[in-house]
C-alpha cells in the first residue's frame, strides 16, 4: 500500500469560457485538495462568480489572476500542475517550472483534466501520456485525466462527508423555511418542488404550461434561467390575469419563485430539497446525481451536434427508463415530440434510477482520491 502523499503545492489553471461550470468544478476541486492539507494556487481569468459561489473563500487556496507573473523565488514551486478543460498554461509559467525543476531535480506532475463524458473514448484515453516535443518543457510528459462514471475513469468530485451531510439534511425544515419566504405554496396541498437550472430550451414554454396541472413550486435560478422563464411567459402569453408574474408569481397551480445567487453549499441544499431537478452543464449534473432525486440534464449544445452522442451515452450509463430518455430528447431539442410531464409513478421511477446510479458511483473512488493516487504514482 502506497503511503499518503505529503502536502504538495498544486497549481490549477482555469479559463471561464461561459456560464459557471468551469470555475464551479475547479473551485470544488481546489477546496477538496486544501481540506486534505495541500496548498493550492488557482489561476483563473474570471473569478467574479466566486463572490457569490464561495464568498468566504477557502483556507489553503490562493487566487491568482490569469496572466499574472509566476511565483517569486521565495514561494514554493509547483509539485502538480493541472490544466482544467484543455486550457493551456501560460508559456511564462512553463518556463518558470522548468527552471525550478532543474534547480531542485523534481519535475511537477502535469495533468490535463478533461471534460466529463460517459462516451467510450474516455476509458480508452484516461491516464494516457502526451509527450512534449518542443518548447522549454520538451521531454516532459503531460497526462490526460478524465472524470467519468465507471471504474475505468477518474471518477467524480465528491467530498468525503457529502453523503453524511445528505443523510442529515432536513428537507421538511428547508421547504417550510423557503415556502414562508416565497409565500406561494402554503395554500397548495402537497406541492411538487422542482428546481430549474437551464439554458434556453425550446420546450420551456411547454414545461411551464404542463406543470400547471398539479401544485408545483418551481425554483428558478438566476441569470439565464430566470431570463428564459420570463421570456417564455411573455412569448406564450402565459400570464395569469389575476396575478402579476414577477418574482414570485403564480400560473394556475404552478408557483414560480426567482432565486438569488446561491453558494455551492446552498445550491446542493436546493437539489436535496426538490423532487425533480433540471440541471445543465457538468458541475450541476454531478451534484444532482449525488442528491439522489429525479433529474433532467440539459447538455451544453455544440454547433456540430456532438452533444447528441454525449447525451445518449450518459442516458445509457444511467440506465434511464424510456420515459426519461424521451423527456431528455425533447428537452434538449433532439426531437419535437410533446413534453410528457411525469406523473407520480413516473417521477418515482426516475428517482429510483438516480438512486441506483448513485449507488454504483459510491463504489468507486472519487476524483480527488484518484488524482492523489495518480500523482503519487508519477512522482
Amino acid at each position: 500500500m502506497r503511503p499518503p502523499l505529503p502536502a504538495l503545492q498544486w497549481d490549477v489553471f482555469c479559463r471561464v469560457i461561459d456560464n459557471f461550470g468551469d470555475i464551479g468544478v475547479c473551485w470544488r476541486l481546489v477546496t477538496q485538495l486544501a481540506s486534505l492539507g495541500h496548498r493550492v494556487r488557482l489561476w483563473v481569468d474570471d473569478a467574479s462568480a466566486l463572490t457569490w459561489m464561495a464568498p468566504a473563500g477557502c483556507p489553503g487556496v490562493e487566487l491568482r489572476a490569469w496572466g499574472s507573473p509566476p511565483p517569486s523565488a521565495d514561494e514554493p514551486a509547483p509539485d502538480v500542475m493541472v490544466e482544467a478543460f484543455g486550457c493551456e498554461i501560460a508559456p511564462e509559467f512553463i518556463a518558470y517550472s522548468v527552471y525550478q525543476s532543474r534547480a531542485d531535480g523534481q519535475k511537477p506532475v502535469w495533468i490535463n483534466l478533461e471534460y466529463l463524458s460517459a462516451e467510450s473514448y474516455v476509458e480508452r484515453t484516461h491516464r494516457l501520456p502526451s509527450p512534449l516535443l518542443s518548447g522549454p518543457a520538451a521531454g516532459w510528459t503531460r497526462w490526460f485525466f478524465y472524470p467519468g462514471f465507471t471504474p475505468a475513469t477518474g471518477g467524480l468530485l465528491r467530498e468525503d462527508d457529502l453523503m453524511a451531510r445528505r443523510q442529515a439534511f432536513d428537507r421538511t425544515a428547508w421547504r417550510q423555511m423557503h415556502a414562508d419566504a416565497f409565500g406561494q405554496c402554503n395554500d397548495c396541498p402537497g406541492p411538487r418542488w422542482v428546481s430549474l437550472f437551464c439554458y434556453e430550451p425550446a420546450a420551456l414554454p411547454e414545461l411551464l404550461q404542463r406543470s400547471q396541472a398539479r401544485p408545483t413550486q418551481l425554483l428558478v435560478t438566476p441569470g439565464r434561467p430566470t431570463a428564459a422563464v420570463q421570456a417564455a411567459i411573455d412569448a406564450a402569453h402565459l400570464h395569469d390575469p389575476n396575478a402579476a408574474l414577477r418574482a414570485p408569481g403564480k400560473l394556475g397551480q404552478l408557483c414560480i419563485s426567482y432565486l438569488p445567487a446561491r453558494t455551492q453549499t446552498a445550491f446542493d441544499d436546493m437539489l436535496w430539497a426538490c423532487d425533480l431537478n433540471f440541471v445543465r452543464g457538468e458541475d450541476s449534473l454531478v451534484r444532482a446525481l449525488w442528491a439522489g432525486q429525479a433529474l433532467v440534464w440539459q447538455i451544453y449544445p455544440q454547433h456540430d451536434n456532438a452533444h447528441h452522442d454525449k447525451l445518449w451515452a450518459f442516458l445509457d450509463w444511467l440506465q434511464a427508463p424510456e420515459s426519461l430518455r424521451q423527456f431528455h430528447a425533447t428537452w434538449n431539442g433532439l426531437n419535437t415530440a410533446p413534453l410528457q410531464w411525469p406523473g407520480d409513478d413516473t417521477l418515482a421511477e426516475w428517482t429510483a434510477c438516480t438512486v441506483a446510479a448513485r449507488a454504483r458511483l459510491l463504489t468507486q473512488d472519487n476524483l480527488v482520491a484518484q488524482l492523489l493516487g495518480f500523482v503519487a504514482e508519477k512522482r
